[in-house]
């Protein structure tokens, strides 16, 4: 076997193959016994009949197509471990050709993973950030919000209200047959906290203790094939009940809290507002930052990274929805996307996971940030800790799934991000820098239901490509 390797662009290369016809006498023989397998040939059980009956029997040529389409992929996969070639992505097989004195030619395109030379420089770089001050309001809103958490419930003889809360009977009927699944007997629901069936809370605005409301619904997802099925509700109201919210006193907030008086309280509330800020603001920097370098990273991506990239990431999709009970036309149809639009956003994300990967892999070469043991210990650590298991444990079953060297990547990628972000200076409005290091500390209280805007440390890469994992034989 004979084989030539040309350039097909920046990161691919078409590798031909030239073989004799005397190569493919092996691949013959092993054709001619599969297919003796699947023929009925007189006098032969299954299996048995030699290559020079199984060829009368399907002709000449249907053998050799049948031989080489067997025995291509060694062919290449031989080819390819006879040149320096590293293939990222399946290579895909462009041409298959008679040779010009017998034999057969083969032109495979091979996809090699990407290198960026010069990486955009991050050193100087100022990017605008905005860091809200926290106002009284925002620190009345959590007081009220741990008031609502102690608060009790009395009846009232009113009508009810958002917020209320009503006792009541409800049946659902479409094309005047019942839906028992839908129905609740001495039901508590919250008017206007539009969390069960929608139309149920225009109905109860405004009703009070022994009425009966009438009106039209959908029905939400979670209800199968009943799904958007435009329904009727019958409530009866047998109860109306208002929350009785606690003062707002020392002695009071001395009881339910780690804090002795509500001046105190409030001081800590306003530093956790700030921090949650903040954190939103470094999320933001972050994102700035690596939206503007990735565009200015000057790569062509190879058509077949991209491809493999928006597969592995309708993969994790799937999956993740799967698990969820949602197929993806669903989603499309939840999310007000088409199929043109899907696509399109897909292959945009692919694109930027990809150059973000590329750009950080770039830093790292050109600072010569390395992955060192300790790294590698210090993350494990972390990783354990959030699972519940022992380090040493997770460390074997890493090594042993073979995800070893996607944790490395993970971490170097992540130091190099970390440059990034310290080379790059965060400023207001006016150009001044701001300080964004500040974190919550363990005792510090925090009885907002809502998570801070913005990444964790298990975030810092959003954006790393979902065929991280699946590409086992990318390059060192």
């Amino acid at each position: 076997m004979q084989t030539e390797v040309t350039e097909a662009g920046p990161f691919e290369r078409m590798l031909t193959l030239r073989l004799e016809e005397s190569e493919l006498e092996d691949a013959k023989d092993s054709a001619a016994k599969k297919l003796s397998k699947s023929l009925k040939i007189k006098g032969f059980r299954p299996g048995k009949a030699p290559r020079a009956v199984v060829e009368r029997t399907v002709g000449a040529d249907a053998l050799r197509r049948e031989a080489i389409d067997d025995a291509l992929a060694g062919f290449v996969s031989d080819a390819i471990g006879d040149t320096d070639l590293a293939p990222v992505t399946v290579p895909r097989v462009e041409d298959l050709r008679d040779g010009d004195t017998g034999g057969v030619e083969v032109d495979v395109r091979i996809t090699l993973w990407p290198r960026v030379e010069s990486p955009p420089d991050a050193e100087g770089r100022k990017v605008l950030v905005e860091v809200p001050d926290v106002e009284e309001p925002e620190i009345d809103e959590q007081i009220e919000r741990l008031r609502g958490q102690f608060a009790e419930l009395e009846d009232v003889s009113r009508e009810a209200d958002e917020g209320d809360f009503v006792v009541i009977n409800l049946s659902v009927e479409s094309g005047g047959r019942p839906i028992e699944e839908a129905a609740a007997t001495d039901l508590l629901y919250e008017v206007g906290s539009r969390s069960f069936i929608p139309g149920l809370d225009a109905i109860l605005v405004g009703s009070s203790a022994g009425d009966i409301k009438e009106g039209p619904a959908t029905l939400p997802d979670g209800f199968g094939d009943r799904s958007g099925e435009d329904v009727k509700l019958r409530v009866l109201v047998k109860g109306v009940r208002a929350k009785a919210l606690p003062d707002v006193t020392d002695d009071w907030i001395g009881d339910v809290t780690e804090f002795e008086t509500v001046a105190e309280l409030r001081d800590q509330l306003a530093e956790n507002l700030r921090a949650m800020k903040l954190a939103a603001a470094h999320a933001a920097f972050r994102e700035r930052l690596m939206t503007d370098l990735v565009e200015e990273l000057d790569v062509e991506l190879p058509e077949a990274l991209i491809e493999a990239e928006m597969e592995a990431s309708l993969h994790n999709l799937a999956h993740g929805l799967e698990e969820q009970g949602i197929d993806l036309p669903n989603y499309m149809r939840i999310t007000g996307q088409d199929e043109a639009s899907f696509v399109g956003e897909l292959r945009e994300r692919a694109v930027r996971a990809l150059k973000t990967r590329l750009l950080l892999e770039a830093v790292a070469e050109s600072e010569a940030i390395a992955v060192d043991e300790a790294d590698i210990d210090d993350t494990i650590a972390e990783m354990a800790a959030r699972a519940r298991r022992e380090p040493a444990e997770l460390k074997t079953a890493l090594e042993e799934s073979g995800q070893g060297e996607v944790l490395t990547g993970d971490i170097l990628r992540r130091k190099a991000l970390d440059r990034l972000l310290e080379d790059a200076t965060p400023v207001d409005a006016d150009g001044n820098p701001v300080d964004l290091d500040i974190r919550l500390e363990d005792d510090e209280v925090d009885i907002s239901e809502e998570e801070p805007t913005g990444a964790g440390p298990d975030q810092a890469i959003d954006e790393a490509p979902a065929s991280d994992a699946d590409t086992d034989n990318e390059p060192g």
